[in-house]
């Protein structure tokens, strides 16, 4: 039996004070407030900071130098998990961004075979594309866009891959299919977009669940045609998805974000690619290039292509810069996106759920990490203003 004492802990609903949680073979036993270590636990002293679930990430495109586009392997793949792990991430669905039906086989496989192999923090995979809108594809390229085949909807509702999320833009993707690839238990997102509100109603009404990076890549809000950002607003079963670094939404229309859809409804994912958790500043893709400004990764002329966030920054963008509640921010991490995807057992401290879990400091910079109960090696982070 592993045990700890923290003087707060966030449960996935509620903050505690004075917190021991067991933990054996991966989860956790028990969770009780109120409790300070006795005298004869000396050697266990109470730590200082804040327990949290661990962070759950729903769109990862690389980290660590690696593009999991460019290197759908296994090896890849945990390239990816460490570096992100280093961030408080313990849970991710490598993201394969449009591409040959080919790649999209390759990564799959390579999830397919590293699920059932101990401490890593993939739970399945993310199809980012090639379902889209031409008009608004990115840096998606547009000669891979198609429309949905009898193969690729046979790939996405493969058994053995995990938690599956697809993301398509409503206008090429039939309601038929949208219901074929929900009732497979298929997560679709919608994204990369440029549908009409109707348009995308009809997709949620077929089991849409989500809309990726919101804002982004997608019809906005207007005073006559509401959009893709207006449905996903006015749909209060939908989650969405956020790139909170700041370059991909303003604050402001990203706290107007975060209180439209409440603290149960908001997903801050990365949408990382192969420069975070690495020094890398240049990445060569297709016939051009990404570059790194900080945070910012764009093609030559200018375009954002992804980012360079990891989710414990997210977080602190969050509560620091948003001003909104420390809950919701955590919720927004790891409650939500665990929800989003049917993993009853992540996303939260309670009896049963697996061990994943990370201290913060005062600043929400991480500490310690621990995974599947075994604790990780830890990445020190630039100190921020304390959060009140």
């Amino acid at each position: 039996m592993n045990s700890i004492y923290v003087s707060h802990c966030f449960d996935g609903k509620t903050l505690l004070q004075d917190v021991r949680l067991d933990w054996q073979q991966g989860r956790i036993v028990s969770l009780q407030s109120g409790v300070k270590p006795q005298l004869h636990h000396q050697n266990q002293p109470q730590l200082q900071g804040l327990l949290c679930a661990g962070f759950i990430d729903i769109q990862v495109n690389g980290g660590g130098g690696v593009l999991f586009n460019q290197l759908p392997d296994v090896t890849a793949l945990k390239t990816i998990s460490k570096a992100h792990l280093g961030f408080g991430t313990t849970g991710m669905l490598p993201t394969v961004i449009t591409d040959s039906l080919e790649v999209m086989q390759r990564a799959a496989d390579a999830v397919a075979e590293l699920l059932p192999q101990p401490l890593h923090t993939v739970l399945g995979i993310h199809f980012e594309g090639p379902h889209l809108s031409v008009a608004r594809r990115g840096i998606h390229p547009a000669e891979q866009i198609r429309p949905l085949s009898d193969k690729e909807m046979q790939l996405m509702c493969r058994k053995d891959i995990g938690k599956v999320m697809v993301t398509i833009a409503p206008e090429t993707v039939p309601v038929e299919q949208i219901r074929e690839l929900c009732a497979a238990g298929v997560m679709v997102s919608l994204g990369h977009s440029a549908a009409t509100a109707e348009q995308a109603l009809a997709a949620i009404e077929a089991g849409a669940c989500c809309f990726t990076h919101l804002f982004n890549a997608m019809s906005p809000l207007t005073s006559r045609e509401p959009g893709m950002v207006g449905a996903a607003l006015a749909s209060p079963q939908v989650y969405c998805g956020l790139i909170l670094d700041h370059l991909h939404v303003h604050p402001l229309s990203a706290r107007i974000a975060a209180l439209c859809k409440g603290e149960d409804k908001l997903i801050l994912v990365t949408d990382a690619m192969a420069h975070t958790g690495s020094e890398l500043q240049v990445l060569p893709y297709l016939q051009t290039e990404i570059r790194r400004d900080g945070l910012k990764l764009s093609l030559p002329e200018g375009t954002l292509a992804g980012s360079a966030l990891d989710m414990n920054t997210a977080l602190r963008h969050f509560c620091q810069d948003l001003a909104l509640p420390l809950t919701a921010g955590l919720k927004a991490l790891s409650t939500n996106p665990a929800a989003l995807a049917g993993l009853d057992d992540m996303g939260q401290l309670r009896s049963g759920a697996v061990a994943n879990m990370l201290l913060l400091d005062n600043n929400l910079n991480m500490q310690r990490c621990w995974l599947q109960g075994a604790e990780q090696l830890k990445v020190q982070h630039n100190k921020k203003k304390d959060v009140q």
